[in-house]
């Protein structure tokens, strides 16, 4: 599995240092930063950090996600292709019910803390056999709050993994490799 993750990472890393791409001007802002192999090689901390921002940019109902979480994510320093893929947690079939268990979680929140703001407009909607009791304000309430514990919980969730990986998850160097396929 982690071969074939480098090899798919190696092969978007080349196609993006093509020099047709790294001429353009324009795009020397977005690509300079993007280069950087820091990026792009999976660590516990970039992959928690990744996987933080993937699902809180997954949560949000914007289109071109993907985006948003990779531009996030070399601004934050950490792994972009797990934040992009951290996206897909949304995706048409999933988006939906997703929907739906934001506006009543959103709607359950503000009815437990008392939060008043100004569009507050109740409907019930039926919706897939789920009934779907709120307002604007509870789904914004909602994907706020549900994108908040979800890039909480992915520290714990990585960290947590990372114990069972080779390394405990850990950054290793070209040296590093060396020295461990030669005790073998």
């Amino acid at each position: 599995m982690k071969r074939r993750y480098l090899r798919i990472v190696r092969k978007a890393y080349r196609y993006l240092r093509h020099p047709h791409i790294r001429k353009r001007p324009w795009l020397t802002a977005l690509t300079k930063p993007l280069f950087q192999r820091d990026l792009w090689h999976p660590c516990r901390h970039t992959v928690a950090g990744a996987l933080s921002i993937g699902l809180f940019c997954a949560m949000l109902p914007l289109p071109f996600q993907m985006l948003l979480a990779a531009l996030a994510s070399m601004r934050a320093r950490v792994n972009i292709p797990v934040s992009m893929a951290a996206c897909w947690v949304t995706n048409p079939f999933t988006h939906p019910p997703l929907i739906a268990l934001q506006i009543n979680f959103g709607y359950w929140i503000r009815q437990h803390v008392q939060i008043p703001l100004p569009f507050d407009k109740t409907t019930e909607i039926a919706f897939l056999g789920v009934k779907v009791i709120g307002s604007p304000a509870d789904f914004v309430v909602g994907f706020l709050t549900i994108g908040v514990i979800l890039s909480i919980l992915a520290y714990p969730i990585v960290y947590g993994a990372s114990m069972f990986f080779p390394n405990r998850g850990k950054r290793v160097n070209a040296g590093q490799r060396l020295d461990q396929s030669s005790s073998r």
